[in-house]
This record gives structure tokens, C-alpha cells and sequence, in this order.
């Protein structure tokens, strides 16, 4: 790197006093200050809802508290649960590399901002020199000798125009956002595990439910295959008992794979092994978790600050809007300052003496005459990610209201649906207590017990997945309202 030309004491050196440079310094400096507030980033305006002011078949009352102020501990309270979502929020992948990119967002706004203040060096060097090239083999000639250690700025932008800080806003509000984001993704996270947990709860009940029909079946075919022995009983009866059980077999292993899956999912999330004590179930284990508590939905408005997605494309927003007042600024001239003081000297041992002192101030000044359309394609583009911003912050809103009014039919439909699948199951299991004994009693043919065990496992099965999709709707609706990232 070539070092830039340092003013020996001498003509020129009388000619402009070292005194008098040293006094633009500051001149310079609050030229900067002065003109650092002037900014041409457009002024702000939050973009309108695109969603109705309620949510459908809801009364407009705010949510006491919020679903986005509950902490997690507070809204999920079986200790079990309460467990992996520790385990996760400790070991999860996923939100361990959305907190490490807070921690670059957060370095790139420092390496941005840094840019607003002088970067000062210290330097050293020295260089000796003979335009004789036969100095080396000793023939005549001369040596020449030059020592410098000089501090100097290099190269520092004044931000007349705001550009600097306009890049600095941009990159504050991206550092936000991650921010904002990492909150998501563990609200996500939390909701996943719920989730994942209660589908585990619910592979439990199915399965001992399943267990329990196949073990009916193996049963019904055992006397069905001896009334058929004895000749009571035609081959058809044989063979849809046979079907029925095998069908019954079948799925039992579905369900048996299920269950295995959907604890594979859940250490996925928790990124450890399941801890065997958390999902042990069976018959009415989805009944005996600890209920969660009824969330009022409030507005729609509300979720522009209850949800870390909505602020996160809002802050994303902010940093495309920044960066239109930095195309702007490229329009207007933009003025460097390099300078330096130390000393010069030929001999190393006069370096520091008096009379050697050397300085060098070069300001710079650059304004944008012909580009063939960069600066203002550059702007241009600049307002396309902007308006880009816009509407990825409107859709956030949009999905957010969707998501909330979805979960509210849920809560307005499963509780009835579930109450219908319950009355049929237990309908159903009089009629095949009914079906039975008039078998038994040689009133009513095998297929008429077959149908009414076909038709309760069905009911019971319905009335169980019914019930886990109930839970499973709560916890999306506390997801939703924008709760689980808050702990306390």
C-alpha cells in the first residue's frame, strides 16, 4: 500500500503552518455534526389493517389479559408438558440458529454504524532507495533513506446527506426483526411440541382402543370359527369374522406406526430423546392432561403487537424504507476527508527530533454528474422493495387474522362435534351389547354383530381424534393470539 505523500518542514511547510491545518479538524467535525441531521428517508406511515375490525362471530372485547402476555408456564400447566417444552426451548436446533443470527444481525448494524465515525490508524515504515542500479554490486552512487511513523484517517465520509445513516437505520431495523424473529420461532416451537405431545397422547388412546377391538375380534372369531365347526354357522359368517379381525390387525400396526412417528417428531423438536414418563398414556389419556384456560380472541388490531411475525415484517419494512433515503443521498455530492500527522525524517535516529514533524490533510470532494441511470435505477428499485415490504406486511396480517379465525371455529364447532361423536360411541356400544347376547341367543345373524362392532370402533375412534383435534385447537389459538414466547 503506498503511503500517501508526507509534507517535510520546508518551503511548503512555511508557506501553510502546521497550526493551520490542525484547526480544519475540528472545523470539519462540526460540519459532520451539523449536517448529520439532515436525512432523506421518507416519513413513515404504518400501513392499514387489510383485515375487518373483528373477528368473525366474536364480540369486539379486548382479550384481559392478552393470549401474548400469558407466559407459557401459565397457559400450559401439566408438568409434563411443561418438561419437553423446557427440553426444547434448551436443545432445539431451529431456535438456537435464530438466536445466533440476533447475535450477526446485531454485528453487521455495528460494522454499519461504524461507518458514521473516523477510522484511525498509526503506521510506521521506511523505505531506502539508490537510482543507481549498480549500487548493489558497490559501483559509485548514492543511498537515500526516508522514516515515517505518522496517525491518520483515512477515507472518512462526512454524512452531509444522511446516506450513512440511513444505511445505519436500515440495518437497526433488520436487527430488530431478527429479533422479532427468534420470538416466532419460539412460539412455534412451543405450540409444536403441545402439539406433538398431545398426538403421542392421542396415539396412546387409539392404540389401547384399537388393542382393546382387536382383542374383541380375536375372541368373536375364536366362537364364531367353533359355532362354524359344529355346523350352526355358514362359511360367509367364517369369513367376514376372519376379515373384520384382520382388518382390526391392520390397524393396530397403523397405529403402532403412528405412535412411533409421531415420537420421532416430537424429539426432533426437543432435540433429545423423549423422556419415557412424559408420554405415557392409554384409555382417557387425552381427558386426563390438565385443561388449558379459555383465551379471548380481543381485535384484529391487537395482533399488530402481539405477534413477533406481524413486528417483524413491519421492522423489515422500516429497513426498506430506510434505504430509499440512502439511493436518495446518492444524488448529491459526497465529501471524503484523509489526512495524517507524524513525523519524517532520512535518518532512523533523528525520527523524533526536533523539526521532523510531517503532515498531510487531503479532503475529497465527488459529485455524480453522468452514471448511465445507476443512482436512479438504484432509487427505483429501492421503492420496488419497499412497496415489496408493504405487502409482505399486509399478508402477515391477513394470515395472522385467518389463522385466529380459524382456531375459533374450532373452539366454536369441535366441542359439539365431540359431544355428537361420544353419544354415538356410547349408542353404539349398547347396540353391540344388544347385538351380542341376541347372537348368543341365536336371534340375530353374525352379520349384524359384525356391523355394530365395525360401527362403535369407528365411533370410538372419531370421538378420540375429535377430542385431540379440540386440544390440539387450543394450543394453535394461544399460537395464534401470539402467546409463548413471554416465560416468566
Amino acid at each position: 500500500m503506498t503511503r500517501p505523500a508526507l509534507v517535510r518542514p520546508g518551503a511548503s511547510a512555511r508557506k501553510t503552518p502546521f497550526l493551520t491545518a490542525m484547526k480544519l479538524i475540528p472545523i470539519a467535525l462540526a460540519a459532520a455534526l451539523l449536517a448529520s441531521g439532515c436525512s432523506f428517508i421518507p416519513a413513515y406511515e404504518r400501513p392499514a389493517a387489510p383485515v375487518p375490525a373483528t373477528f368473525p362471530n366474536t364480540a369486539a372485547v379486548a382479550a384481559q389479559p392478552p393470549a401474548a402476555e400469558i407466559a407459557w408456564q401459565d397457559y400450559f400447566t401439566d408438568p409434563r408438558l411443561v418438561q419437553l417444552i423446557e427440553l426444547a426451548l434448551a436443545n432445539n436446533r431451529d431456535l438456537r440458529v435464530a438466536t445466533l443470527n440476533i447475535e450477526q444481525a446485531r454485528a453487521q448494524f455495528q460494522i454499519t454504524r461504524s461507518a458514521l465515525f473516523p477510522t484511525v490508524n498509526a503506521s510506521a515504515g521506511g523505505q531506502r532507495s539508490s537510482p543507481n542500479p549498480y549500487q548493489a554490486l558497490g559501483i559509485g552512487g548514492s543511498v537515500s533513506s526516508q522514516y515515517y511513523v505518522n496517525l491518520g484517517v483515512s477515507a472518512w465520509e462526512l454524512d452531509l446527506f444522511g446516506r450513512l445513516s440511513s444505511l445505519k437505520e436500515a440495518a437497526l431495523s433488520q436487527f430488530f426483526a431478527t429479533e422479532e424473529a427468534r420470538k416466532a420461532v419460539q412460539i412455534s416451537l412451543v405450540a409444536a411440541v403441545a402439539n406433538g405431545w398431545l398426538a403421542v397422547l392421542g396415539d396412546e388412546e387409539a392404540l389401547d382402543l384399537t388393542r382393546q377391538t382387536l382383542a374383541t375380534r380375536e375372541e368373536g372369531l375364536r366362537l364364531i370359527r367353533m359355532r362354524f365347526d359344529s355346523g350352526v354357522i355358514s362359511e360367509i359368517d367364517l369369513r367376514l369374522a376372519e376379515s373384520l379381525t384382520e382388518g382390526a390387525r391392520a390397524t393396530y400396526a397403523t397405529q403402532q406406526r403412528l405412535r412411533m412417528q409421531d415420537e420421532n417428531a416430537l424429539a426432533l423438536l426437543l432435540g433429545t430423546a423423549v423422556p419415557p414418563a412424559a408420554i405415557q398414556g392409554g384409555a382417557g389419556a387425552l381427558d386426563a392432561t390438565k385443561p388449558m384456560a379459555e383465551l379471548p380472541p380481543g381485535l384484529p388490531a391487537d395482533l399488530l403487537n402481539q405477534r413477533p411475525d406481524i413486528r417483524a415484517a413491519e421492522q423489515q419494512l422500516l429497513a426498506a424504507n430506510a434505504n430509499i433515503g440512502a439511493a436518495r443521498a446518492n444524488f448529491f455530492p459526497r465529501i471524503t476527508l484523509t489526512g495524517s500527522i507524524g513525523t519524517a525524517s532520512s535518518e532512523l535516529s533523528n525520527l523524533f527530533d526536533s523539526g521532523t514533524k510531517a503532515w498531510t490533510f487531503a479532503p475529497q470532494l465527488v459529485l455524480p454528474l453522468f452514471d448511465a441511470g445507476r443512482n436512479q435505477a438504484n432509487l427505483e428499485g429501492s421503492r420496488a422493495s419497499r412497496d415489496i415490504a408493504v405487502a409482505q406486511y399486509e399478508r402477515s396480517i391477513q394470515s395472522a387474522f385467518r389463522e385466529v379465525a380459524d382456531a375459533l371455529a374450532g373452539r366454536d364447532t369441535l366441542g359439539e362435534q365431540l359431544r355428537a361423536f361420544r353419544a354415538q360411541a356410547a349408542a353404539e356400544e349398547v347396540r353391540f351389547k344388544l347385538s351380542a347376547l341376541r347372537y348368543r341367543n341365536g336371534i340375530a345373524n353374525a352379520l349384524d354383530l359384525q356391523d355394530a362392532q365395525r360401527t362403535l370402533f369407528s365411533a370410538q375412534l372419531a370421538a378420540t381424534n375429535t377430542r385431540l383435534a379440540q386440544l390440539q385447537n387450543q394450543v394453535v389459538l394461544y399460537k395464534a393470539l401470539g402467546g409463548g414466547w413471554t416465560s416468566r
